[in-house]
């Protein structure tokens, strides 16, 4: 549930005129509107319905048992959100033969940092991952680059670093490599990028076929944003949020009309 919560945030944040029982309505229909997928992975399917909700905070006591009992009975996803299993937790999956065939994994808040992303980015075991959620797990620009140097992680086709400090030089990493050109969906919101990030992601060819982008809550000005709405490679996208960056109301309402873009539906910028 509280992977919904941002995005539900982000969509009402404008409605405050409206009178308290419709603010309901609204949230309660986003809600029930919401997919299932890794990429938003507290709803992430094959893990047994098992959420997590009302264990004791800290690691598992028996981390492998925990692994086994959020893997999904086929072995191709694992829900591990908010597990804290860190650094032992990623090792013992790595060389776990019943993640061999694994497409679906959601690792939000385990505590993995920038060594966890070097050992998920070296394992083959995870060859075949095509939904990766990182979120809120402390990466850094170091992080995204093991990420995009991976020669195991090309499958990819919806990736989650949100909530992390990955900046301009681990966005400027993964606008360069082609474990990015199958991504549909890119979620980097919170991790302190700005104009040059931005202006990378809008003139990298790797990024074609993103349909959803979100860049929500980081410091991307006026050019980043023009270079967004206006790229001639981003020409499959479909929704694109840059609420909470570094632009006023008016700023905003003028880029709003100079959009190019021949796909894009949706296109949030305050």
């Amino acid at each position: 549930m509280d992977d919904l919560i941002p995005q539900i945030d982000k969509t009402c944040k404008r409605q405050t005129f409206l009178p308290d029982i419709a603010k309901v309505v609204i949230v309660l229909f986003l809600f029930l509107a919401q997919t299932v997928s890794a990429y938003d992975p507290e709803g992430h399917k094959g893990a047994g319905g098992h959420h997590g909700y009302g264990r004791p905070k800290g690691p598992p006591s028996d981390i492998p048992a925990h692994i086994k009992e959020r893997t999904s009975a086929d072995g191709t996803g694992v829900n591990l959100n908010n597990s804290q299993v860190g650094i032992p937790g990623l090792m013992f999956m790595s060389n776990e033969p019943l993640l061999a065939h694994v497409t679906s994994m959601a690792l939000k808040g385990n505590l993995l940092g920038d060594e966890g992303a070097k050992i998920l980015a070296a394992s083959p075991t995870f060859k075949n991952v095509e939904k990766l959620s990182l979120w809120d797990n402390q990466l850094t620009s170091v992080g995204a680059k093991q990420v995009a140097v991976s020669p195991h992680l090309g499958n990819l086709t919806e990736l989650n670093l949100m909530k992390n400090r990955v900046g301009d030089e681990g966005v400027i990493a993964l606008a360069q490599s082609p474990n990015v050109s199958h991504l549909t969906a890119l979620d980097l919101s919170d991790n302190e990028i700005t104009d040059a990030g931005a202006i990378a992601i809008a003139n990298s060819p790797q990024f074609a076929n993103l349909k959803r982008l979100d860049l929500f809550k980081n410091r991307i000005g006026k050019e980043g944003i023009k270079a967004l709405i206006q790229s001639k490679t981003l020409l499959n996208l479909e929704h694109l949020d840059l609420v909470k960056n570094a632009i006023d109301l008016d700023t905003a309402l003028s880029l709003e009309k100079d959009k190019t873009l021949p796909k894009l539906n949706t296109l949030v910028l305050r």
